[in-house]
């Protein structure tokens, strides 16, 4: 089930299952797809004010690709040199 929001925010209602010692959540296939996550991919929680937030992004891997573009930049001209 799909509802909208005043804020364009799209509510999806997944279901919860038993798994052994654990709980798993079914992610419908119109969500991964959005998502761009399949079998396997890890998904990330954030604590928001409002409950948790799940998302494909690492907010890990995003802080080193800042820095690894800091350095592309800051480099430039020393890394084309090194492709040659």
């Amino acid at each position: 089930m799909i509802k909208h929001n005043l804020l364009e925010k799209i509510t999806m209602l997944l279901n919860v299952k038993k798994r052994g010692n654990s709980l798993s959540v079914i992610i419908p296939k119109e969500m991964a797809v959005s998502m761009n996550i399949e079998d396997g991919d890890n998904l990330f929680a954030t604590k928001t004010p409002s409950g948790y937030e799940i998302s494909a992004y690492d907010p890990d891997f995003a802080k080193k690709m800042e820095v690894a573009r800091r350095g592309m930049k800051k480099y430039h001209n020393a890394l084309i040199e090194l492709a040659k």
